[in-house]
């Protein structure tokens, strides 16, 4: 049986941004939620595009991403390299069976 870990509401909530009016989280973010790189969720979205149409996630502009980054602290960017893939509510429940089946088949 697996194990079932309990995220604190403000933790998720703090991790929620307004983009083209749709609340969204960031890659990085629901990453470090599922316990994955952000590199290995990426390319998990990758190997599923079909799966994810552009009201489930799509790519934050240079435009949207200097805002973000304006409203956070600079160290969290670090080295990245591409513009964040964003996810709404849907978009975040596909992505945890996405996550699921490839965790299950390792």
């Amino acid at each position: 049986m697996s194990e079932v870990f309990i995220i604190p509401d403000e933790a998720v909530i703090s991790k929620i941004y307004v983009f083209r009016e749709k609340k969204v989280m960031l890659d990085s973010d629901l990453a470090e939620l599922y316990g994955v790189e952000t590199r290995v969720l990426n390319q998990a979205v990758k190997r599923n595009e079909d799966r994810f149409p552009e009201d489930f996630m799509f790519t934050l502009t240079e435009q949207e991403f200097d805002q973000l980054k304006q409203q956070l602290p600079s160290s969290n960017w670090g080295g990245r390299r591409t513009l964040p893939n964003v996810f709404t509510e849907h978009g975040v429940l596909m992505l945890s069976s996405v996550l699921s089946s490839k965790k299950e088949s390792q």
